[in-house]
């Protein structure tokens, strides 16, 4: 945290970060043969290079420690708050963690909706566990989203309005997954029309996947992107295309009311991934964006629907 720091003169809240705490579950994005390896680590320096980011430690911290570092980064650079998305795949670890810092910390649900109790534990979670909305992951789906037994879990977020965060696209940083049964965005069209008091939330402007992303926000308001990541699969598509396109776009279409701000931020010592957030608010700067619209991203569209769910 010894970078020189500069925040918009409004609150901004980190929609999207992991908490880098015990993984109760396997990454099923990554593949342990050398080969691929070698290609993850030949793109991952890449990576550090182009942003000068501090690698990974390989620590796993406590709920406690961990609650305790990134309370110091949400202080130190002003946040007003921080949504972990995941914590080891453990919603009571998450729910600990918030309930150390409840003012400073927001959470969502995050287990699987092919297993048995997925609703009751979704239940708990909101009830009782006093969590926010659901993160899911596309990969792990052997199953479409409007499968009838999903009903009652779609059919709750609804009646509550609780937004749920649905990665699509590539996954898994490089030599991560390309391709699985429910990668395009489109997959969640018939659950997005049928509940569409649900706000769906997909990060990463779609990971490759920005066009179908946007004839999707054509087609529903229920849909929202999050600008969470360094979006490195913008240099992975077959035309150019930069971030700058990417948000002039989003704002053109589904509007300032539908963007959200996220980092995608997770291990330390990078901690949070303030380069990202000076590369976004430049490109709203340089786009002509007013400080109105430019604060339902940082934080006025990520309180409304957090409040919708209260």
């Amino acid at each position: 945290m010894s970078e020189q720091v500069e925040m918009p003169d409004f609150p901004v809240i980190d929609f999207h970060i992991h908490l880098p705490v015990q993984r109760k579950k396997p990454n099923k994005s990554r593949s342990s043969h050398p080969a691929i390896q070698n290609h993850r680590k030949k793109l991952q320096e890449k990576f550090f290079e182009k942003w000068g980011f501090d690698k990974p430690n390989g620590e796993v911290y406590s709920p406690e420690k961990v609650a305790e570092l990134w309370y110091k980064e949400k202080e130190y650079y002003g946040l007003e708050k921080v949504n972990a998305v995941t914590a080891g795949f453990d919603n009571d670890t998450l729910a600990n963690i918030i309930s150390l810092y409840p003012e400073s910390f927001i959470g969502f649900t995050h287990h699987d909706i092919q297993e048995s109790n997925s609703f009751e534990e979704l239940q708990r979670g909101i009830e009782e566990l006093g969590l926010s909305g659901h993160k899911m992951l596309a990969p792990f789906m052997e199953r479409p989203f409007n499968d009838p037994e999903f009903e009652p879990f779609w059919k709750y977020l609804n009646d509550n309005k609780l937004p749920v965060i649905i990665h699509f696209g590539i996954v898994g940083g490089p030599g991560g997954l390309a391709t699985y049964k429910y990668i395009n965005p489109f997959s969640i069209f018939e659950v997005a029309r049928s509940y569409p008091d649900i706000p769906i939330i997909i990060p990463h402007f779609g990971a490759g996947y920005f066009q179908e992303v946007l004839h999707l926000a054509w087609s529903l308001p229920n849909i929202y992107v999050d600008s969470s990541g360094s979006n490195q699969w913008l240099d992975w598509m077959v035309y150019d295309m930069s971030l700058k396109d990417v948000f002039k776009k989003s704002l053109k279409t589904l509007g300032p009311e539908r963007m959200i701000f996220g980092t995608d931020s997770s291990w330390f010592p990078r901690g949070f991934s303030y380069k990202y957030l000076k590369v976004q608010w430049k490109i709203l700067e340089d786009l002509g964006v007013s400080k109105k619209d430019q604060e339902l991203f940082f934080s006025g569209n990520a309180n409304r629907l957090l409040n919708n769910s209260l």
